[in-house]
């Protein structure tokens, strides 16, 4: 597996795990122990959209000139999911365990498609494309400061 999809499908595997925690802990209605989850899952996944905006879209559009194409879909994406975080954040902060499972339900398979999309198809094409300088997108990604969500 080339270096830039070994790296972020690495991320994905990370976040896939700590969403799994996020659930359980409201399986089990444990209110607190799914905040606590829930805001590491969250900021965990701000992150890892960071990164890829902020550093490996604009690196790969650059490279390739095309800035309508994967890379637009994957920002349309991203925002989808972010409101799915936000329903899940308001469960919560309501302390309904129930609805944050339902809103998870949804999360989590536009999750499983959007990294399908990404692992199969973006992350190749820029490993292609930024062949040279993977190396370096990856440091520019490693390096990012951990934001908050927003």
């Amino acid at each position: 597996m080339a270096v830039i999809t070994q790296f972020l499908a690495d991320e994905h595997h990370c976040c896939d795990e700590s969403f799994a925690t996020v659930e359980e802990a409201a399986q089990t209605g444990d209110l607190a122990g799914c905040r606590q989850r829930f805001q590491q899952f969250q900021a965990a996944m701000e992150h890892h959209f960071q990164k890829e905006e902020a550093v490996l879209f604009p690196a790969f559009e650059q490279a390739t000139g095309n800035t309508m194409g994967p890379t637009q879909v994957m920002r349309l994406e991203h925002q989808q999911m972010r409101q799915a975080l936000a329903e899940m954040a308001q469960a919560l902060a309501g302390g309904d365990l129930d609805d944050l499972l339902g809103q998870s339900e949804t999360l989590l398979i536009l999750m499983q498609q959007h990294n399908i999309k990404e692992e199969q198809i973006l992350y190749p094409m820029c490993d292609r494309a930024l062949s040279a300088a993977a190396g370096s997108v990856i440091q520019d990604m490693r390096d990012l400061p951990l934001g908050q969500p927003t």
